[in-house]
């Protein structure tokens, strides 16, 4: 094992932070992350979880927040629903040289909080 990450995102929070500057959302997400949440009533919750991700990435490779660009790392779902990482840039960079081969991811929501948790192998 690389390293474990994990974050934990308030959602009202994160809410109004999008409330606040909605061209977050373009900045912080891909547009397939958009295009997924964008039929639920509400998106928020997946969307923090999504950003809980990124952070989570940035943590288990040992890495400062700003290392890599939000962009470079998003979340995909399979058929399954069961979510999954990409990777571009300098994320895909960094995996590459600590020599990270799989990545686990998972996340959950509650009214409260949105938590993602990472081990990169």
């Amino acid at each position: 094992m690389i390293g474990i990450g994990v974050d934990v995102v308030e959602i009202e929070r994160f809410r109004t932070s999008l409330e606040r500057t909605p061209s977050m959302r373009e900045r912080l997400f891909v547009a397939s992350e958009l295009a997924y949440v964008a039929p639920k009533a509400d998106p928020v919750p997946s969307l923090a979880a999504r950003f809980a991700a990124r952070e989570a990435v940035m943590k288990s490779l040992g890495v400062g927040l700003g290392a890599f660009g939000f962009h470079d790392v998003w979340v995909e779902r399979a058929q399954s629903g069961a979510p999954s990482l990409a990777f571009v840039g300098r994320a895909a960079e960094l995996a590459a040289s600590a020599g990270v081969v799989r990545w686990h991811i998972s996340l959950t929501h509650s009214d409260l909080v949105a938590v993602a948790y990472v081990v990169a192998e």
